[in-house]
């Protein structure tokens, strides 16, 4: 295949991803109309939907541009044929930071309409969204008293910020995720995650597994986990006996690391460069919606390799 004619298939299959989740948001705002922002009825009707607004902030994530600016720049210049018009980067920023809840939304929307959704084997895991790194920087951010100071086991550093806990199946399809301070309880912000969404639970769920590290402990956690039909594997902590399923951890770990190393080395989500908590808040989300959205359309395009972006980052 020539390079002009596979530069043109990868491009048709981001306009195909492009246009799937264009159809799929407008009509899902149209017949829920209550998870969108709030507008007056009476004013002047926006020149770009929300549907285009997310559609656009989701190939921003899956083709790497970190900055507005240069983001539109680009699309002016190459995405005229899927945006007839596109905004100025404050409108842009204005009107997706007004759309956080509802990417946030979205993302469950398109993790049920997957084949993965009823998986009965799923990860838990944290990791750390950096948001400054000089002490004067973090004491005048607004984002002081959300973000703090933690500690990342992984790399042995400290660093002032926040966690993204996420829960996902072995595909590295998000069913839950929150973003909480550096030094929140992972366990108690997996409970929260699912007490937030009852079709995680119940009887439907009645013998889903989790598999987290060693720091989900604790009986009082565990036992709460198995009333809700959730039966934890995790590695043995120093002075427990050996526990069951020991010898799929390693391997089954790599997924996690895998699902993280996608969101921070593909989807930039170190680069976030939000400044205050409803920029963080979006940019975060707008990179899970990016992973679930490229999972969603090769799921549904029957792909072999449900996590991968390749088709969708040139």
């Amino acid at each position: 295949m020539g390079e002009g004619v596979q530069d043109q298939f990868v491009r048709t299959n981001l306009d195909t991803l492009a246009t799937a989740l264009y159809v799929t948001v407008d009509d899902l705002l149209i017949d829920s109309p209550h998870l969108a922002p709030w507008r007056p009825r009476v004013g002047i009707e926006p020149r770009i939907s929300d549907a285009e607004l997310v559609t656009l902030a989701v190939m921003q994530a899956l083709l790497g541009f970190t900055s507005e600016a240069r983001w539109l720049r680009y699309g002016r210049a190459h995405l005229r044929h899927l945006f007839p018009y596109l905004p100025q980067q404050p409108g842009y920023n204005k009107r997706l930071r007004r759309l956080g809840a509802t990417i946030a939304q979205l993302v469950g929307v398109l993790a049920r309409d997957t084949s993965m959704w009823t998986d009965d084997v799923w990860v838990a895991d944290s990791t750390p969204v950096e948001c400054a790194r000089s002490r004067e920087t973090a004491r005048r951010s607004d984002l002081a008293g959300w973000a703090e100071y933690g500690y990342c086991a992984s790399h042995s550093r400290f660093f002032w910020g926040l966690r993204l806990h996420l829960l996902c199946t072995l595909h590295g399809l998000p069913v839950g995720f929150a973003l909480t301070g550096a030094k929140a309880d992972e366990r108690q912000t997996l409970l929260g995650m699912l007490d937030a969404d009852p079709e995680l639970t119940g009887p439907g769920r009645a013998g889903q597994i989790v598999i987290a590290d060693k720091n989900y402990y604790g009986r009082e956690f565990e036992t709460t986990l198995t009333d809700a039909g959730v039966d934890l594997l995790r590695p043995a902590r120093k002075g427990e006996p050996q526990r069951a399923g020991t010898e799929f951890f390693k391997p089954l770990r790599q997924v996690i690391e895998s699902i993280n190393d996608t969101l921070k080395g593909q989807l930039d989500l170190e680069q976030h460069g939000g400044h205050t908590p409803a920029g963080v808040w979006v940019r975060v989300t707008q990179r899970i919606l990016a992973l679930t959205a490229a999972i969603w359309h090769n799921d549904h395009t029957g792909q072999a390799t449900k996590r991968s972006l390749l088709a969708y980052d040139h």
